[in-house]
């Protein structure tokens, strides 16, 4: 047992499991909602979409989770904005500001004189110099996306399915598409610091599609992905330790493994339902 054991006896090691496992139950809680509403673009668009905030945050010195926060809820009224004064399709809006952003950002980085090593940061971060205040923060945001989950749970169950039935028992649609932005902008931007934008839509996406291959019930859906995350984070670490790869790239590459691995087993092992016999209905008397 050494061989899994040793990696974690390192201090660093274990605040990167004990951190990114957390990570996992936050995008869990969001990723599973994302990928009920088909909703991924807006994920992957409000990871990337923060990197204005994030060059300009750390080029006057300020904090860069507030540079993202702001960045991120920024794109979140820009596309808002779009689809109720420019008429453009939700999809179309969140395309043109992730465009738009991102290529903003990177004009930023350009100017701060490091501009390889600075985008490596920002697409991987740095899950192995993650800090005892970065856990605590993280520990705040998974216990609060967990509630937010739990107490909107009705209405963003009747919002992802049927809108209009939604409206009709006083469930509120239209607030429970905001929580649920909310949601996903709170698990992007308390993980990004820690892990980087590729691993948050990572972790967001790929536990979740895993788990769903086999469960159609919501909250077993998140708890199986929060376990298929943590499982990534454990088996990417334990890959970067032993074959010297970087760690955030590795946990990506794992939970992507994970959901490729968790849809094949399903098709494999889903049997083909028996046709039971047309029934022969008698041509009635004339």
């Amino acid at each position: 047992m050494t061989f899994v054991t040793d990696p974690f006896q390192a201090d660093f090691m274990l605040r990167a499991l004990v951190g990114g496992v957390l990570v996992a139950v936050l995008c869990a809680v969001a990723g599973t909602r994302v990928v009920i509403r088909g909703m991924a673009f807006l994920g992957e668009a409000l990871a990337h979409g923060m990197l204005p905030g994030v060059a300009l945050a750390t080029l006057l010195g300020v904090p860069v989770l507030l540079g993202a926060a702001v960045s991120a809820v920024g794109m979140t009224v820009g596309i808002s904005m779009l689809q109720r004064r420019g008429r453009l399709s939700y999809d179309t809006s969140i395309g043109l500001l992730f465009v738009g952003m991102l290529a903003l950002g990177v004009i930023v980085i350009s100017h701060s004189g490091s501009f390889a090593t600075d985008a490596t940061t920002i697409l991987f971060g740095d899950v192995l110099a993650i800090t005892s205040a970065d856990i605590l923060a993280l520990a705040v945001a998974a216990t609060a996306g967990v509630l937010v989950a739990v107490l909107a749970h009705r209405s963003l169950v009747a919002a992802a399915f049927d809108p209009r039935v939604a409206e009709t028992l006083g469930l509120r649609p239209r607030l429970a598409h905001v929580v649920l932005v909310g949601l996903v902008t709170l698990a992007v931007v308390a993980s990004y610091q820690a892990v980087g934008s590729l691993l948050v839509v990572g972790l967001l996406l790929a536990p979740a599609v895993a788990a769903g291959q086999w469960s159609h019930r919501i909250p077993i859906i998140m708890l199986l992905a929060a376990l298929f995350g943590a499982g990534a984070v454990f088996a990417g670490l334990l890959l970067s330790w032993h074959a010297g790869t970087a760690a955030g790239a590795s946990i990506a590459a794992v939970a992507i493994a994970l959901a490729a691995s968790s849809w094949s087993l399903r098709a494999a092992t889903r049997t083909a339902r028996p046709v039971a016999p047309t029934d022969v209905v008698a041509p009635a008397a004339v």
